[in-house]
């Protein structure tokens, strides 16, 4: 993609904007439309945008798998940790009115911290996805070079 200069420049006005506007669904969501799953996937959406114009290789650096995995575990982390201390607190799991000095106020700190979670849950899987299949593209090229049949192949 070296040679498009064009859509090079545009991704990188882009993708600040996509990444705001994953924030604004994000803490928007408990207000009105929008919320972990759908930031989750704006966000992860601006990630590829940047993968698909600069390169897998390039998006690896700035993510590395690693850093996705553990992604989805801090999510999940964040979602049932937030039961557990409403629990803890001497309410039900995923009780939010005991997070704070009022019922009201436990409710939107808890639903906040709920789709944070599962937010970055979201984003890092749809990034974990994306890096599987654009692996998947390396695998395919060393097997044709290989002569390596593809599944489903017919050599007969």
């Amino acid at each position: 993609m070296i040679e498009h200069v064009v859509l090079r420049v545009i991704a990188k006005l882009l993708a600040p904007f996509i990444v705001l506007f994953a924030l604004y669904v994000q803490f928007h969501g408990d207000f009105g439309p929008g919320g972990g799953f759908q930031a989750g996937v704006i966000f992860a959406s601006a990630f590829i945008l940047f993968a698909l114009i600069y390169g897998v290789e390039n998006a690896r650096q700035i993510a590395p798998p690693a850093v996705a995995q553990a992604g989805i575990g801090l999510g999940v982390l964040l979602y049932a940790g937030t039961g557990v201390a409403g629990m803890l607190l001497g309410g039900r799991y995923l009780d939010y009115s005991v997070l704070a000095h009022d019922a009201g106020h436990g409710q939107h700190y808890g639903i906040l911290i709920i789709e944070f979670g599962v937010g970055v849950t979201v984003a890092a899987v749809m990034i974990t996805v994306f890096f599987t299949f654009a692996g998947r593209r390396g695998v395919l090229e060393a097997r044709e070079d290989t002569g390596v049949p593809h599944d489903g192949d017919d050599e007969r």
